[in-house]
């Protein structure tokens, strides 16, 4: 984005207020409005609306992109999620986009690295011990020299990658194209790889390239045992047939997502043996806000100076 300040919209509309008191004062030629998606009766009127060039959405407010059809001058979205292949589509073609890339890398690392040391460790057993007065030790698995296979290999899985080499894990990246001088492999490398996997761990974005790229055949390449982690879109993961491999327990795995999401009360999945579930909260931890307050400060001040915003995501 490179439009002089004259030649776009004023208007800024931010899903939390006083970031100014935190973070300094908003640069001249802007006029900034709160609105976090929630509160009732809170929308900005239609004047507001009419002037806002940059909106940085509400998180995690999946209704909020209800406002676009108000918005006539908009000409940048910021998304405070890394994945918007929802929002994408719903933009007008003269809207550009920028995703939240690194707001949530060593929140979402630092659950998947929680849901590897549970499932290896033994903890859902433990807990449930604890709760019922029992006390029958056992040795586990270990996360220290297991095979681990990051597929997707971006930011979030180097975070990841830097939590595993200091619990001494072995860790294999595979992304969708080689990268040779980072010693990453490509998705069609994956039927090699998979039979020496211990744990696998998805971290892949939701587009036409991903959807049901880990199948029966990819499942039933893993050796028995072996954890599935998915930390990233449930729909990567074909949940029937991980929970055939799950029911016959042959493969265990830990699921910060899953398909449907949210998972029905009754969806067998929940009760499979050696399934561990959260309610997608990898990203939502207290390292975010700090570092998505940032982010907004950072693309406010850029928007107001015509300078180029950071994270665009291409609209092919």
């Amino acid at each position: 984005m490179t439009r002089a300040v004259h030649q776009i919209a004023t208007g800024v509309l931010l899903p939390w207020p006083d970031l100014d008191r935190r973070h300094g004062p908003w640069p001249a030629g802007v006029a900034v409005h709160i609105w976090d998606g929630v509160t009732p009766h809170s929308e900005p009127d239609a004047d507001v609306l009419a002037d806002i060039g940059l909106w940085v959405m509400p998180y995690a407010v999946p209704d909020a992109p209800r406002l676009l059809p108000r918005l006539p001058r908009l000409r940048a979205v910021q998304s405070l999620s890394a994945g918007v292949e929802k929002l994408l589509p719903r933009l007008p073609a003269h809207v550009d986009l920028h995703n939240g890339r690194g707001l949530h890398d060593a929140s979402t690392a630092e659950h998947a690295l929680s849901l590897i040391l549970a499932a290896q460790r033994d903890l859902p057993q433990w807990i449930a011990d604890q709760g019922a007065g029992r006390w029958q030790p056992h040795f586990t698995r270990s996360l220290a020299d297991a095979r681990v296979t990051i597929v997707g290999y971006g930011s979030i899985g180097a975070a990841l990658e830097r939590r595993l080499l200091a619990c001494e894990a072995q860790v294999t990246r595979v992304a969708r194209r080689p990268r040779p001088d980072q010693d990453v492999h490509a998705v069609p490398d994956l039927p090699g790889l998979l039979p020496h996997t211990d744990i696998l761990v998805l971290v892949l974005p939701e587009n036409p390239h991903t959807i049901g790229l880990i199948g029966p055949k990819e499942l039933a390449a893993l050796p028995d045992g072996a954890l599935v982690v998915n930390v990233g879109r449930g729909r990567t993961l074909d949940t029937h047939a991980l929970l055939a491999e799950a029911t016959r327990e042959r493969l265990r795995a830990a699921l910060d997502v899953t398909e449907p999401e949210p998972l029905p009360a009754h969806h067998p999945l929940r009760h499979a043996p050696g399934v561990l579930l959260t309610p997608h909260v990898a990203g939502g931890s207290a390292s975010f806000r700090p570092r998505a307050e940032r982010l907004i400060v950072e693309q406010v001040r850029r928007y107001a100076t015509g300078q180029p915003l950071l994270h665009p995501v291409p609209r092919d």
